[in-house]
Formats: C-alpha cells, structure tokens, sequence
C-alpha cells in the first residue's frame, strides 16, 4: 500500500504540473511568454513543450499505453534536464532547482509503478515489488533463446 500511496502521489504530482504548465503554454499565457523569452527560447518551442506536455501527462495518467509511458518519462526527464540548464545559465538562482524537484518526483513515479504500468523490455523478466518474477513472452511459451 505505500508503495501504491508513493506511486499515485508523485504520478499525481508530475500529472498536474505538467498539465498546467502545458495548459499555459498552449494558451500563450503571459508568463509563460515572458520565461521563454527569459530564457532565451524562442516561442515555436513553447507551442511544442506545450502539446507534448499535455499528451506526456495525459498518457502518464491514463492506465495502460506502457510503452508511451516510457517515452513520457524519457521526455520529461530531458525536458527537466534540459530546464535546469536554462535557468541556471539566465541566472535564476534558485529557482534552477525547481525542476531537480520535478525530476525526483518523476524518478519516484518511475520506479514505483505497478506491473500494469510497465513495459516489458524483450527477453527481460519483471520483477514485481513483492519479489516475484514474471515470466518473459518466451519463457511463457517454451520458446528457448
């Protein structure tokens, strides 16, 4: 259960900043301009963070899709990575951190998923939290490698 608990909170947490944040991206709300102007981004980059936060978001919340879901995490962790530079180097001070913030909660929703959420990387086992292993498709059908 606090497994589930850790999952959902962070999931939740990651599933509203962005949605938010892509809402005002898409929406050229005043401050959302002004950062990438800030930052030294042009506008047609807001447009795309904007939609692929959205759909990033939106497919993290959504129950199975575990293969998007592996791309969303890849592209927000660049996104956030990519953020922090930004920040740090328009000399925001602290607030270069804020995605660190993002991407610890986004690390946590990673690793705390559940099995339904997961994709299954060819010819790997999952493990699941309780220690038990799921058999690979190949192992499944007494396929031999």
């Amino acid at each position: 259960m606090p497994r589930r608990i850790a999952y959902w909170g962070a999931t939740g947490l990651v599933g509203i900043v962005t949605l938010l944040a892509g809402f005002s991206y898409v929406t050229t709300a005043p401050e959302a301009v002004e950062n990438f102007r800030h930052v030294g981004y042009p506008q047609q980059l807001r447009v795309l963070l904007g939609i692929a936060k959205l759909a990033g978001a939106i497919v993290l919340l959504l129950p199975r899709l575990p293969t998007l879901k592996e791309w969303a995490y890849a592209g927000f962790t660049f996104m956030w990575i990519a953020a922090v530079v930004a920040h740090y180097l328009a000399g925001d001070g602290a607030l270069s951190l804020l995605p660190v913030a993002l991407l610890g909660s986004l690390g946590v929703s990673y690793i705390t998923r559940p099995a339904s959420r997961r994709g299954s990387m060819s010819g790997a086992p999952t493990i699941l939290a309780e220690g038990k292993v799921l058999p690979t498709r190949s192992h499944a059908h007494g396929a031999s490698a």
